[in-house]
């Protein structure tokens, strides 16, 4: 069963990715990206499904610390963010990010797809 881990500092997102995923992948959740990258050391995920704002660390220096990593440079990562802003989108996957979901997730099909074709 292929593993997604999902970083996000509300526990409510956590819980909620991680009932609508966990009957078809194994999930790993994390509260900030310290505990996350301690972790992946350990067991390295399929894909990373991130809130770009966390209380420990920025989303993007998560993303930049997983992409300089060997073992972790091509895991596919998935932005998400409930402070969207006009612009944000673009910005995102310039940086490097694989998909960029704003929260609340409203149409679970577009999160569901974007899985299915980043780790197919």
């Amino acid at each position: 069963m292929r593993k997604i881990a999902i970083i996000d500092d509300a526990k409510d997102s956590r819980d909620f990715l991680y009932y609508l995923l966990r009957d078809d992948y194994e999930i790993a959740r994390y509260e900030g990206g310290d505990e996350a990258l301690r972790e992946f050391n350990r067991n390295i995920p399929d894909l990373v499904i991130m809130d770009i704002r966390l209380h420990d660390l920025d989303g993007i220096e998560i993303f930049n610390r997983i992409r300089q990593d060997q073992r972790l440079r091509n895991t596919p990562v998935i932005a998400v963010t409930a402070n969207a802003m006009a612009g944000d989108r673009e910005k995102y996957l310039e940086a490097g990010f694989d998909e960029y979901i704003s929260k609340p997730i409203v149409d679970m099909e577009v999160l569901l797809s974007a899985i299915r074709r980043l780790i197919s």
